[in-house]
């Protein structure tokens, strides 16, 4: 069963919070136990969307729920989905920090469990979205293969 969400202030597309009574954008439920493919297709769609910071709560579920053997893929590619919350936010320092955060931890993966993901396809993406986030510019979502 899903938690209820800790912060019920709403907030926006990117996950910045707006004053008490605003129309916000619901978020994924916190807490949820998904499949390591429904959690990738769920984050894919919402970075997808242009929502970064929900694609980001879906896949802390799957890092702060899954097998110890998978916690620093699933930290790796949530940090990847903050770092494309800070690029658009405006915030590129931020942004290059987690995404090459993410981009260890995804490093720190190899031999385990990817569930499908092309990890060495992840990490020239990264590459290429330090770069882009560096600019000033937002990169495109990774390719998380669903």
């Amino acid at each position: 069963m899903p938690r209820p969400r800790r912060n019920t202030r709403p907030r926006d597309e990117l996950g910045r919070p707006l004053p008490y009574g605003s129309a916000g954008v619901d978020g994924p439920p916190e807490g949820v136990v998904r499949t390591p493919q429904q959690t990738l297709a769920e984050a894919a769609g919402l970075l997808a969307a242009g929502r970064p910071f929900h694609a980001h709560e879906v896949l802390e579920d799957a890092w702060k729920t899954g097998p110890e053997d998978e916690r620093d893929f699933w930290r790796g590619l949530a940090q990847l989905a903050v770092g494309l919350t800070h690029a658009a936010r405006g915030n590129p320092a931020g942004a290059v920090r987690l995404l090459e955060r993410g981009a260890a931890n995804l490093v720190a993966t190899a031999g385990g469990p990817t569930h499908g993901v092309d990890v060495p396809a992840v990490l020239a993406w990264c590459r290429n979205a330090v770069r882009d986030a560096d600019a000033g510019r937002v990169p495109n979502p990774p390719p998380l293969g669903q």
